[in-house]
């Protein structure tokens, strides 16, 4: 049986589903696929917004997949709780503990099973997450039929998707080290500079903090036109307006 045909199966054993939506390719293809499967009327989506964890452009962006898709869609606001403000590094799991208890509560009111985008790739990566997401019972459906990153691609370039070539987003606080206070004025950096980037040229981009350093991560097929006098030239002025002391470039480029 090949994965498409298996993701298939298990969607109908669902019959009903809410999907934890986050705009990311892996939860969009889901949301575009259960919705193919089971219909408008038995899929929903629901995405918590954070000022801290995703950007205002982020947000509208899962805005208009959700009404591409054609799916009814759910934004609830979350602020950061105790347990997570001094960044422990099982922060991700006190994160994905609170948001889809949250979220469970909804679907199992309304008769849904609560599924997430994980995938097969997800396994290989420290990912805290994934222990809440088993204590909370919440489905992993591209898990279950063995999909990896490439598949879910492949899939969604296959059903000429619009994003089926979306840059990989993470939450904001992974720029930050464990063990360290966030801030929201830390975080409104990290958004204003990465922002930057991408607007003079550059897809996939991570603006790490470190204190008062900016450590800057370009994707490997974009390093070449990073490393020219003038560009960092001015990636550093500009950051260092937005209120870095010190600018640096990750030589090894995006590390995930």
């Amino acid at each position: 049986m090949n994965k498409e045909k298996k993701l298939e199966e298990i969607l109908k054993s669902y019959k009903r589903v809410i999907i934890a939506f986050s705009g990311g390719l892996d939860s969009s293809f889901l949301l575009f696929f259960a919705r193919k499967i089971l219909g408008k009327e038995n899929v929903k989506a629901i995405t918590i917004y954070s000022p801290y964890k995703i950007s205002e452009k982020m947000l509208k962006e899962t805005k208009n997949i959700a009404n591409f898709i054609g799916v009814e869609q759910t934004i609830f606001n979350t602020e950061l709780s105790e347990e997570i403000k001094n960044n422990p590094i099982d922060r991700c799991y006190h994160c994905k503990k609170e948001i889809f208890a949250r979220i469970k509560e909804i679907a199992d009111k309304e008769g849904f099973i609560l599924c997430d985008g994980t995938n097969y790739d997800d396994l290989s990566d420290y990912r805290p997450g994934l222990k809440a997401l088993k204590e909370l019972d919440v489905k992993s459906p591209l898990l279950e039929a063995n999909f990896t990153k490439k598949d879910i691609k492949d899939y969604s370039k296959k059903y000429k998707l619009p994003f089926w070539n979306k840059m990989p987003d993470s939450c904001f606080l992974t720029r930050i080290p464990s063990n360290t206070e966030i801030k929201l004025s830390t975080i409104k950096m990290i958004k204003r500079s990465e922002e930057y980037l991408k607007e003079i040229g550059f897809n996939l981009v991570r603006v790490r903090v470190h204190d008062n350093i900016a450590r800057i991560e370009i994707g490997e097929k974009e390093m070449k036109k990073v490393l020219k006098i003038k560009t960092l030239k001015k990636i550093d002025i500009k950051l260092k307006e937005i209120g870095f002391k010190y600018v640096t470039l990750d030589c090894r480029g995006y590390n995930g």
